[in-house]
């Protein structure tokens, strides 16, 4: 995300952020944004991990780091997933499956990411990830080090990129390499 993006995550409030993680989330999961999705979206798993994660990102903008440390900590045990209190993604974050997600610090995000269960984006020789809009990072993916994953990009199950994907791509195996190019609209 760059910083004018990150500029506009922070300027909007959180309940529209929220509402906004949610209309994604009714959208991926069920094809649709209707009350029923939208409800049956806040309801399903890995929701209160998006909940939770955008009440410390409130809180640590409000300078709140201790109120911050709690929702980290709720995160952990009733999301099972550890998010840094730094993390930054702009609005349409969707956690599908919260369950063993792990996301360091000082990454971030655009608009639009979608994670599945299992997904590492991490740090290696203090060096972090920066993704773009539109990213779905598939299950048990890895993302490490200082790559730059790309807008309208998709991440294979399983794959751990250590190198940059470029805009319109799929990367998937291990190590990742780019498998696909969309065509540009």
């Amino acid at each position: 995300m760059n910083d004018s993006a990150q500029a506009a995550a922070e300027a909007t409030g959180l309940f529209a952020l929220l509402r906004s993680d949610f209309q994604a989330k009714a959208d991926w999961v069920y094809g649709e944004r209707t009350a029923k999705t939208m409800l049956k979206a806040v309801l399903t798993d890995g929701s209160s991990a998006m909940i939770l994660y955008r009440l410390m990102q409130a809180s640590q903008r409000c300078g709140l780091s201790p109120l911050a440390m709690i929702f980290n900590k709720l995160n952990v045990i009733f999301g099972s997933c550890t998010i840094g209190r730094r993390a930054q993604f702009g609005p349409g974050f969707v956690v599908i499956h919260s369950h063993g997600i792990v996301i360091n610090s000082a990454v971030v995000g655009g608009a639009d990411i979608r994670l599945e269960h299992q997904v590492t984006i991490g740090a290696e020789r203090r060096q972090t990830p920066r993704l773009g809009n539109d990213v779905f990072v598939g299950a048990g993916a890895r993302i490490l080090g200082g790559v730059r994953i790309g807008s309208h990009v998709q991440i294979g199950a399983n794959a751990v990129v250590l190198d940059d994907v470029p805009d319109h791509c799929t990367a998937v195996g291990v190590p990742a390499r780019v498998i696909e190019r969309e065509a540009k609209s």
